[in-house]
């Protein structure tokens, strides 16, 4: 019976999909009657798309075909704008681990120190407050005036996005920590720094894991829209390559890439806060 349950979950999510592939199906077929149209339409997205004998959307068919294509060779490098979605995408995730890590070396100290202060809390909070609420894109022409390259403007971008949810997570978890706990250090004499790696890390990890998989989250979203704005290389760029080149198939084979890593990273994440995690 329990084995039987365990299937449930699976087998509805394989129902969905189907669903979904169906109505994207459905809604892709050609149309009944031709239409006339101008020539510029029928230029930019094909004769047989412009007179409604096939969609201008691309079916599920054409998406696969794409994905298979790009599976085939995804690490092809034929100059500036012509590389394979591998490359694209070990361009973006290296960014996002870059700036990602960079931002855990800041947030998760100064989270400490928040959290273990009402003194520091106070007096930094406000500063928190006002720029937390700030789009990491609007930091984006300030950090491409003063650094001066793009790469390292992203990854700044990534940075800053990723620093307030780990910080703020840091700082409820080690604040969150059971009064008892820091008493019978205190009665046992054990030293600061002692205290705070044998007492309260193990006892807000969870939390500051919380933080580090939302940060991890939003670093992903965001490096997108940063490499549209940048250029270059990543899989944002790809994106908007292609739709200048107004390739909708590989577009949506680029969106399906995007989330596919970006649940693998979510995952990662979400397996490392299990490990520190203790059973209530």
């Amino acid at each position: 019976m329990n084995r039987l349950l365990g299937w449930r979950a699976p087998l509805l999510s394989l129902v969905v999909f189907l669903l979904l592939i169906g109505v994207w199906h459905a809604l892709t077929l050609p149309k009944s009657a031709a239409q006339t149209v101008n020539a510029e339409y029928a230029a930019l997205v094909g004769a047989e798309a412009s007179t409604g004998q096939k969609s201008a959307f691309p079916s599920p068919r054409d998406v696969g075909v794409k994905i298979l294509e790009h599976l085939r060779d995804p690490f092809y490098d034929h100059g500036p704008n012509d590389k394979g979605i591998g490359i694209q995408l070990g361009f973006s995730v290296a960014r996002v681990l870059l700036g990602y890590l960079l931002a855990a070396l800041v947030a998760i100290p100064v989270g400490f120190l928040i959290g273990m202060s009402p003194t520091v809390y106070r007096a930094l909070d406000p500063y928190i407050q006002v720029l937390k609420p700030i789009s990491p894109l609007a930091w984006m022409p300030l950090a491409l005036f003063t650094l001066k390259d793009s790469s390292v403007s992203a990854i700044f971008v990534i940075f800053i996005c990723s620093l307030w949810p780990m910080l703020i997570n840091t700082a409820f978890g080690v604040a969150s920590v059971r009064r008892e706990w820091l008493n019978v250090a205190r009665t046992l004499e054990v030293g600061p720094m002692r205290t705070a790696f044998r007492v309260i890390l193990p006892a807000a990890a969870p939390t500051i894991m919380t933080g580090m998989r939302i940060s991890i989250g939003i670093a992903w979203l965001v490096i997108v829209a940063a490499e549209m704005l940048v250029g270059g290389t990543g899989i944002g760029y790809f994106v908007w390559n292609e739709w200048n080149n107004l390739s909708i198939t590989n577009i949506l084979t680029a969106i399906l890439a995007i989330g596919l890593v970006g649940m693998l990273l979510d995952l990662m994440l979400a397996k490392l806060t299990k490990l520190v995690t203790f059973p209530e």
